[in-house]
């Protein structure tokens, strides 16, 4: 069972059962759906839609280094996409505030990597709104 980070430390996983893959929606279909996981690696123009469809959606990012599905997560909100966002897969907690930035809610980690990482190294990094480089930058 998956550990779920928020900006209050680890919670329990109440994700809607039933899932739908992305690459199994139908293309044009106008039917919505409760929850999608989208691989990291899909392009940003194919999730063209997603937004008026889903309510939540599952970001799989395969690595700590593969950037792709923040992203997503950018494009998605920038699309108005205004649901829960969550990425899962093998995230440090260094990366909590650039995840929530992007426009992330919650990470979803395995346990394994809880136990190496525990709640309070999370919770380090919660204040991901404080003033950071980039937004001194755009000032």
């Amino acid at each position: 069972m998956s550990v779920i980070v928020t900006d209050t430390g680890f919670k329990s996983d109440d994700w809607p059962e039933g899932a739908v893959a992305f690459a199994e929606m139908e293309p044009n279909g106008i039917n919505s759906l409760v929850a999608v996981d989208l691989p990291g690696d899909t392009a940003p123009e194919a999730v063209e839609g997603l937004a008026e469809r889903a309510s939540h959606i599952r970001v799989l990012i395969p690595a700590f280094s593969d950037g792709r599905g923040f992203t997503l997560a950018k494009q998605l909100r920038r699309m108005g996409f205004s649901g829960r966002l969550r990425a899962a897969g093998p995230l440090i907690a260094d990366q909590y505030a650039m995840a929530r930035r992007s426009g992330f809610d919650e990470i979803e980690i395995p346990p394994a990597l809880a136990e190496r990482q525990p709640e309070s190294d999370w919770l380090a990094r919660a204040d991901w709104q404080a003033p950071h480089y980039q937004r001194r930058l755009q000032a």
